[in-house]
């Protein structure tokens, strides 16, 4: 699946996924499952503290990969696979570079995710899946841009501050509803995102 098409089916995939656990009595089913957290932790001491300083350290980790990935062969592959059949006939392994993007992606989600449980110390489907979830990381990277490795970070910094000033100012129930409109202007005025918007877009150079 290609473009729109594969957005679509990964928010379809979450909503099968959240029916198999709600399903799955094993992990606590729609019940939802109890995590307890360390009293105490070494350094650190607050949970939250160790909690704030591995959020960074993972933020830190993928914008590394991913401005090493910009300037690799690796990058120069990904930009090609924008038109996939140009780059199919131009001998690219278009299947072999989206199975790799699709890995990065999702074990660096994994991580941003694992601590979620020890973090709220109450998980069940409903929020474990929750959509806001799944339209915030297609959201930030289109706001912010997608062909330099800042784009994401920007559009991450961009929605992730006006969400949570809304949430203190409005209510939390309005944070769907700003991603749906910051949407719809980056998408009718800002096709490139914030980096086009600017005129940030970076010449890559390649290793």
């Amino acid at each position: 699946m290609r473009g729109i098409f594969f957005a679509i089916a990964t928010l379809a995939l979450a909503v099968v996924l959240q029916t198999l656990i709600t399903n799955w009595d094993f992990v606590g089913g729609s019940a939802g499952v109890y995590a307890i957290r360390p009293n105490h932790i070494p350094v650190f001491g607050s949970y939250i503290e160790y909690m704030v300083f591995l959020m960074l350290l993972v933020a830190a980790g993928v914008v590394a990969v991913a401005r090493a990935i910009e300037r690799s062969s690796y990058g120069l592959g990904f930009t090609a696979i924008r038109d996939e059949v140009a780059a199919e006939a131009t001998g690219v392994p278009t299947l072999r570079l989206k199975l790799i993007a699709t890995t990065l992606s999702a074990a660096f989600m994994g991580m941003a995710g694992a601590p979620l449980p020890y973090y709220v110390s109450f998980l069940e489907p409903s929020s474990a899946f929750n959509m806001s979830y799944a339209v915030n990381s297609i959201a930030m990277p289109l706001i912010g841009g997608t062909t330099a490795w800042f784009g994401p970070l920007l559009g991450a910094l961009l929605l992730g501050v006006a969400q949570q000033v809304a949430t203190v100012t409005i209510s939390l129930e309005i944070n769907l509803l700003i991603v749906g409109l910051l949407l719809i202007g980056f998408v009718i005025l800002a096709p490139q995102g914030l980096i086009g918007l600017l005129g940030l877009t970076g010449k890559r150079r390649s290793a």
